[in-house]
């Protein structure tokens, strides 16, 4: 499991001073960028040689609000993949408070958009043994 803090700024929250809906999605898009920045993932190398990512489905689910200054901590998991394409959990979570949770999967393909396979490091990385 790849953890990430987040801090809530002035700009990610609404007139009610709470987090608008769609910066959760923010927060959980730096957090996956980070665990595949931590497992030796180049992305910017990966698009020079024509491979992106690309996220397929998000299912998500809004638990508790989260407020200006609050602290976050983003929990990522890789629950499943198949050739081409991989499932990420991810949860938020304001110390023991599960505020957001949600299930991305992510494709594989070129830059042209044609499905590709997903490069070794990611093929390689172990799955996590319970959902968080």
């Amino acid at each position: 499991m790849h953890r990430w803090p987040i801090r809530v700024y002035y700009e990610d929250v609404d007139l009610a001073g709470i987090v608008y809906y769609a910066n959760y999605l923010r927060f959980i898009e730096r957090a996956r960028s980070e665990m595949v920045r931590a497992a030796g993932i180049d992305q910017a190398a990966m698009r020079a040689d024509g491979i992106v990512f690309a996220v397929a489905r998000v299912e998500a689910d809004y638990r508790r609000p989260a407020r200006y200054d609050d602290e976050l901590l983003v929990e990522t998991r890789l629950t499943a993949r198949s050739p081409a394409r991989f499932v990420m959990s991810q949860r938020v979570l304001r110390g023991a408070d599960l505020l957001f949770e949600a299930e991305i999967t992510i494709v594989c393909m070129t830059v042209a958009g044609r499905p590709r396979r997903l490069p070794a490091s990611i093929a390689d990385m172990p799955l996590a043994e319970t959902s968080p």
